[in-house]
């Protein structure tokens, strides 16, 4: 196999096919990345196998052929070439890289032994601009749980309903919801996606300006641009979030999102960020009072004018909940709806078509 083709670009599809690499595998194959050279084309390949990830770039291909080279060593040495023409060439177990002065021998490994690419056969599918994809997954995407043991909470679910698609992310102590138009389809389209996966997506620097989400009976395709990435979809049955979100409020407040955030930043200098801060909601102040109180550290509290409907009341919120909600919005405005102090808190930004719910937690102050 013998090819030529630019450091920058090169090294751009390393930097987005190293993602699919395994790191903990038991088989040394899957730590390489698969390169194959046919047709004016360059194909790189990575896979743990429950994530594949396919990138192809246009070549200078002088032999076609197939290895699977080291993958981090790879990427370590394509990154520090200059940006130049670029030329591989394998003879039997060993690679060479050159570009200008500089020249590399490494180790190969035999491609017939690297996994093949996945076949998805797609039964729903849509299509969405990169960008509102991208911004969509940024919200909901903190919110996916850790915790493996609930599987269905590692993911979020994707629906279209009416001409809208939607993701849902929950940890089981908050929800995010945010929605956005997508092209006319009569076609149903629900699953439940990887949300770790879905991040590694969104961070891409806008490869294309479309992305198309494609859904099997037990796997899910990406494609964007030159790169298609697949992942297994989760199976296992979504919680009902809908019952969780009240059609009628006891309270409602409007925040300038900027003052709120300013405000909970001060506030939780004394308190951490798994600590509570209190949300005194005064009516006939029109105003609400932070305050949140550390044994053996101190006190803090400050005071956000903004119009309050209904009646008044306290609640407590987990600050780094609060904190990491707030931040994803742009909008200016922000609401906080509230039934009880026992009752979940729910902020929206209806212009950004973001929902976040809160669970309160109980105050002993």
């Amino acid at each position: 196999m013998r090819f030529s083709v630019s450091q920058s670009e090169l090294s751009n599809a390393i930097s987005v096919v190293h993602k699919g690499v395994s790191n903990h595998s038991t088989l040394p194959i899957l730590s390489g990345m698969l390169l194959r050279a046919e047709e004016g084309n360059l194909t790189m390949q990575a896979t743990d196998l429950d994530s594949s990830i396919e990138y192809v770039i246009p070549a200078l291909i002088e032999e076609e052929g197939s290895v699977v080279v080291p993958a981090k060593l790879f990427n370590e040495v394509v990154r520090s070439l200059p940006d130049s023409a670029v030329h591989v060439e394998t003879k039997g177990t060993e690679a060479s890289i050159t570009c200008q002065a500089s020249s590399f021998s490494i180790r190969t490994m035999d491609a017939v032994d690297f996994p093949g690419f996945p076949s998805v056969e797609a039964l729903q599918q849509i299509t969405l601009p990169f960008a509102e994809f991208s911004r969509m997954v940024k919200r909901v995407g903190r919110v996916v749980s850790k915790d493996e043991s609930r599987a269905v909470l590692t993911g979020v679910l994707i629906t279209v309903e009416e001409g809208r698609v939607r993701m849902v992310a929950t940890d089981s102590y908050r929800i995010a919801i945010t929605e956005s138009t997508v092209e006319a389809t009569e076609a149903e389209f629900q699953g439940i996606i990887s949300g770790a996966f879905l991040t590694n997506i969104a961070s891409l620097s806008a490869p294309a300006d479309e992305i198309t989400i494609s859904l099997s009976e037990n796997q899910v395709m990406i494609r964007c641009g030159s790169t298609t990435f697949i992942n297994r979809v989760i199976e296992g049955n979504y919680p009902n979030y809908k019952q969780l979100l009240p059609h009628e409020y006891a309270t409602k407040v409007t925040f300038s999102r900027e003052a709120l955030l300013s405000a909970l930043k001060r506030t939780s200098l004394l308190s951490g960020n798994a600590a509570p801060i209190k949300f005194d909601v005064s009516a006939e102040t029109q105003s609400v009072n932070l305050y949140t109180l550390t044994q053996d550290v101190g006190a803090a509290q400050e005071t956000v004018k903004c119009p309050v409907e209904g009646e008044s009341l306290s609640i407590g919120f987990n600050y780094s909940y609060l904190s990491e909600g707030l931040s994803v919005i742009k909008e200016k405005e922000v609401s906080l709806e509230i039934q009880t102090p026992t009752k979940p808190g729910i902020f929206k930004a209806p212009e950004d078509n973001f929902l976040y719910l809160v669970m309160p937690v109980r105050l002993s102050f």
